[in-house]
């Protein structure tokens, strides 16, 4: 599979919960799928809108041409990992509304609660393939 056609996830590359999100991902991930970015890297400002890349309180995922950003863009990931993960998507049928409401308050809090780095994370060796700069 091509770059091009490899769903990619957009994060805070600062962020504590952020880059916790994207470690499980990659622990998760047997088939490699996905591609990451920090929403504060070059490949982010060509490829996202400056709504998400100015605000850095949500994930971004790009896949199939589609953008999907919050509590869409987790369960969308949990989906394609597959798995137990996938069971996760049954709270889809809980209200849009109220789904993004817990994710903003964890999101306005996120730094005071997993920390801040004063730079984004460096990939790997191994990892480095799969980040998008």
């Amino acid at each position: 599979m091509s770059n091009q056609n490899r769903p990619v996830i957009f994060f805070d590359g600062v962020c504590g919960l952020c880059n916790g999100f994207v470690d499980f991902v990659i622990s998760q991930d047997k088939e490699k799928i996905f591609l990451f970015s920090p929403l504060q890297s070059d490949y982010a400002a060509n490829h996202l809108s400056p709504q998400y890349t100015k605000d850095l309180t949500s994930v971004v995922l790009l896949i199939d041409g589609e953008i999907l950003s919050k509590t869409n863009a987790v369960l969308r990931v949990m989906e394609e990992l597959g798995g137990a993960w996938k069971l996760l998507t049954l709270s889809r049928h809980l209200p849009l509304s109220f789904r993004n409401r817990i994710y903003d308050m964890v999101a306005s809090n996120r730094y005071r609660i997993f920390g801040k780095k004063e730079t984004c994370r460096l990939p790997t060796e191994d990892e480095r393939q799969r980040f998008l700069i």
